[in-house]
């Protein structure tokens, strides 16, 4: 992969992110949906908003934790809780199916952004 192609991915990734708790009246300009494990859904509702609202502004990438570019994968740590990790992968569409060939094109790129307990990986 290409250092523009992988900087258009983490830009869309990003904007994802940032965007998906504001709301939308219309299709959001990066399709995707948000889930969470049961270990993040057994949290106290206060918690599960601070930890959305640390993954909608991560920015802790490095070398290390995003190797590709893309801005797919952090992890944080949580007072109370422990090291939370996030993830984005790509589909071809809603139904998950089948994996996205180009996820740089959001008319083939569905994301699924999973939020969970790093205990539970």
């Amino acid at each position: 992969m290409t250092d523009q192609k992988a900087a258009e991915i983490a830009a869309l990734n990003d904007k994802f992110r940032s965007g998906f708790f504001v709301p939308s009246f219309g299709p959001r300009p990066v399709p995707g949906r948000i889930v969470c494990t049961s270990g993040i859904a057994a949290l106290p509702p206060e918690t599960q908003i601070h930890i959305w609202g640390q993954v909608s502004d991560f920015d802790g990438f490095t070398d290390d934790n995003d190797p590709h570019g893309e801005h797919d994968f952090g992890a944080f740590d949580v007072e109370g809780v422990g090291k939370i990790f996030w993830k984005i992968d790509y589909y071809a569409d809603s139904t998950c199916s089948f994996g996205a060939e180009n996820p740089s094109d959001t008319s083939q790129c569905y994301r699924i952004l999973t939020i969970m307990l790093a205990s539970e990986y």
